[in-house]
């Protein structure tokens, strides 16, 4: 019924779905654990944060760009 082709790419999928399960029960486990560990998220220099009478802005502009470098040498380290 299926090809080769869409065996190994169901395969595939299937092992990418399993580590991102894996990934967010880490991240969830390290938040739920140590919530302290991000406690700079968004307090950095160069972040914004606006609160007026009607609302508030707040723009982590430093934090994702360093959440951007971290992400990018990862992946780069686990490139095929």
């Amino acid at each position: 019924m299926y090809g080769r082709w869409q065996r190994l790419l169901a395969q595939d999928m299937a092992k990418w779905i399993m580590i991102a399960g894996v990934l967010l029960l880490v991240i969830g486990a390290v938040l739920h654990f140590f919530p302290s560990l991000f406690s700079w998220f968004g307090k950095l220099p160069g972040d914004i944060h606006h609160e007026s009478e009607n609302g508030s802005v707040f723009i982590p502009i430093t934090s994702m760009i360093i959440v951007s470098i971290v992400l990018s040498v990862l992946f780069n380290l686990f490139k095929h």
